[in-house]
């Protein structure tokens, strides 16, 4: 176990922006090295589309497994693992934030629920076949190299990563119809939330950089999600904490630096608040699983 979880970066498989690979018959192997990194982070988006096959993998402590034609998403900064592949036939595509339109990114980046597999039926598996195969012949270094070739990729991209995007967007915020105030401002904070955790640590924090009354904000957030503002909050805190403790030998001392915490005591607290165990207990119970 290390101090840190390995993070990969899309340049130690790919001199461009993003990758796409056809999987065909795609078991588990040592050798591959796209998809067998062991536990880690990627500071990409993963984009996958099986046609057909088995798959299993660990996302943030979930057990993850799917077969037949299903999609998914992993998002940057989340641990995970592939655990089982056999007989996979689709699309694996790695992307950048920067290449991803905000609106496709806002759908998973703003979730308020774990992303899970989802089934798609033949018509949206032939949707997103033919686009993943035009972008994969578009895939050469000559067209990295005009401004026209790369616009044809980019459009590429932006419709096969916006029909991810639309399946997905037709699962959340069901309850909510259009596009209200309410969803938006939803939206902005779960952004900031993922994005500031470590510094900002209260709603009153949050209602100010969003330029609106922390009152307002409590209410909101509530009525869309059923949830107060502080409890996502703290979910962000938790989260990186356990992918520490279980991942890592760093200390619960030095964790609780890492997440902001000047007071490790403190942290400590508020995570057995909130697992309703220690770090400690924590750490033994996830590391016995290993």
């Amino acid at each position: 176990m290390k101090q840190s979880i390995p993070t990969y970066d899309l340049s130690d498989i790919s001199q461009h922006s993003f990758l796409i690979e056809r999987m065909e018959k795609r078991s588990n192997s040592s050798e591959d090295k796209l998809l067998d990194k062991g536990i880690h982070r990627d500071n990409h988006y993963i984009f996958t589309c099986m046609e057909s096959g088995h798959v299993r993998m660990m996302v943030d402590f979930n057990i993850m497994e799917a077969q037949d034609p299903t999609i998914f998403c992993v998002l940057p900064g989340q641990v995970h693992q592939g655990l089982l592949m056999e007989d996979v036939y689709g699309w694996f595509i790695a992307i950048k934030a920067d290449l991803i339109p905000d609106v496709v990114r806002s759908v998973f980046e703003e979730s308020l629920e774990i992303i899970q597999p989802l089934s798609v039926d033949t018509n949206w598996i032939e949707k997103l076949n033919s686009i993943a195969n035009l972008l994969y012949a578009s895939y050469t270094d000559e067209a990295f190299t005009t401004k026209e070739g790369f616009l044809i990729i980019q459009s590429l991209l932006n419709a096969l990563t916006g029909m991810f995007s639309f399946i997905y967007s037709c699962e959340s915020y069901s309850g909510i119809s259009g596009e209200s105030r309410a969803l938006q401002l939803t939206r902005a904070f779960k952004i900031l939330v993922r994005k500031e955790f470590k510094t900002l640590k209260s709603p009153s924090e949050y209602a100010e950089t969003l330029n609106i009354s922390r009152g307002y904000l409590t209410e909101v957030i509530r009525e869309v999600t059923g949830k107060p503002a502080q409890h996502w909050i703290h979910q962000e805190v938790l989260m990186e904490a356990k992918r520490l403790l279980a991942f890592t030998h760093l200390t619960v001392k030095e964790i609780a630096y890492e997440l902001g915490y000047s007071d490790h005591t403190y942290f400590s607290r508020l995570f057995s608040k909130l697992e309703n165990m220690s770090p400690s207990e924590f750490r033994a119970k996830t590391q016995n699983k290993q």
